[in-house]
């Protein structure tokens, strides 16, 4: 029996896209094993040399420029990609795209971001039939992910459905299956087993993350919390910013007992398994993984528009709550030293409640998914 094949497409605008994109590899062959995966993000495959230019200057104007970036997503919030746009963004990377398609022949393809979801889409337009899948990675619905040749939508909660529904998307084409993250979030493997291998200790933890980019630019938190070394073990997760890890590590601040430094690492399930609280970026990716793991989850300096959607989802039902001030901070780590069986007990409890997020969810849909159409390029304009 041949297998089906499914191309999931993402691109390298944060590290969320791309990581929702390999948990739904994982899951789809972990679901069956007659599903061959392969992801790419199409833009750095397509344009090795100029996607990397293009990805460093948006992580840049996020840094420096997050009002901008707010400002151009509420903007562009009810709008679609228009087909002016999606015509530019073939000409500059994706010309080549319907070659990719043809060569590869999925039986599906899957787009955890915007743009090639849209580019794809166009695609269909031009006479390409395959089933089309976009994974909506955030807690909100922006214009840029809709588009009327995707199939079927899998969306993060029943608001995000909603959203959706009152922009004209059928309601057969949606299913809330909670952001597909990594299976290995949702296993419990022993805590002294990771402490040993982490060199951890037994005591009250707490996860400092700042995404796959490593943004922990809240330099006062930071500072703030190696007050509590003595008493609370504090992990600092740098992603893939080696700068600010090095300057870290050097810093004799940080050079504490009960303070861990970490770079880039694929256990982050493991050092959230053995933490109690966790300070991160309100990324969709994060927070999903965090939901999975029912830590509570304090989240500093969000990225104007998606992210904030994100913050209000999550404080809106209690997991997790915005750092408006140090004294959300201060009261957090009082907590884990004077009220620390209550936060075991309440996680206890979270765990409980959210099977229904199960990453297999996403992977079943797109099983189904399979079925629906045959791919055929043979009706493809030139």
């Amino acid at each position: 029996m041949e297998k089906k094949r499914v191309l999931l497409l993402s691109e390298g605008f944060g590290a969320g896209h791309t990581q929702a994109a390999y948990a739904l590899s994982s899951s789809l062959k972990k679901l069956s094993p007659d599903v061959q995966t392969k992801v790419l993000e199409l833009g750095s495959f397509l344009n090795p040399r100029m996607a990397p230019l293009i990805i460093t200057a948006y992580k840049k104007t996020v840094i420096n420029q997050p009002k901008l970036i707010g400002y151009v997503y509420r903007h562009q919030y009810k709008k679609s990609l228009n087909r002016l746009t999606t015509l530019a963004l073939h000409k500059l990377f994706y010309t080549h795209t319907r070659s990719v398609v043809r060569q590869l022949r999925p039986n599906a393809i899957v787009c955890t971001h915007p743009i090639p979801s849209a580019v794809i889409s166009r695609l269909k337009r031009l006479g390409v039939q395959v089933p089309l899948c976009t994974v909506i990675t955030d807690y909100d619905a922006h214009g840029t992910w809709i588009s009327p040749e995707v199939d079927l939508y899998l969306v993060s909660t029943d608001e995000v459905k909603s959203k959706l529904m009152l922009r004209g998307v059928s309601i057969d084409k949606i299913r809330v299956t909670g952001i597909p993250i990594h299976p290995n979030f949702w296993e419990h493997p022993r805590r002294d087993e990771i402490r040993s291998k982490f060199k951890l200790k037994n005591m009250p933890t707490v996860l400092v993350m700042g995404g796959g980019w490593g943004m922990l630019s809240d330099e006062v938190v930071n500072q703030l919390l190696t007050r509590w070394h003595a008493d609370v073990q504090i992990i600092f997760c740098l992603g893939r910013n080696d700068k600010s890890r090095i300057s870290m590590e050097q810093n004799p601040l940080y050079q504490k007992e009960n303070i861990h430094i970490i770079g880039y690492t694929k256990e982050v399930d493991k050092l959230m398994e053995v933490s109690d609280l966790l300070i991160t970026k309100p990324g969709g990716m994060t927070c999903s993984e965090g939901l999975a793991k029912g830590i509570p989850m304090l989240f500093h300096n969000p990225i104007p528009g998606q992210e904030e959607e994100n913050v209000h989802y999550f404080t809106a039902r209690g997991l997790g709550e915005p750092i408006t001030s140090l004294d959300v901070v201060v009261k957090w780590m009082n907590k884990l030293l004077h009220h620390y069986p209550d936060i075991v007990r309440k996680r206890k409890r979270q765990l409980a409640q959210i099977a229904k997020y199960h990453p297999m969810q996403s992977a079943q849909s797109i099983i189904d998914l399979l079925d629906l159409r045959p791919y055929s390029t043979d009706q493809a304009k030139p």
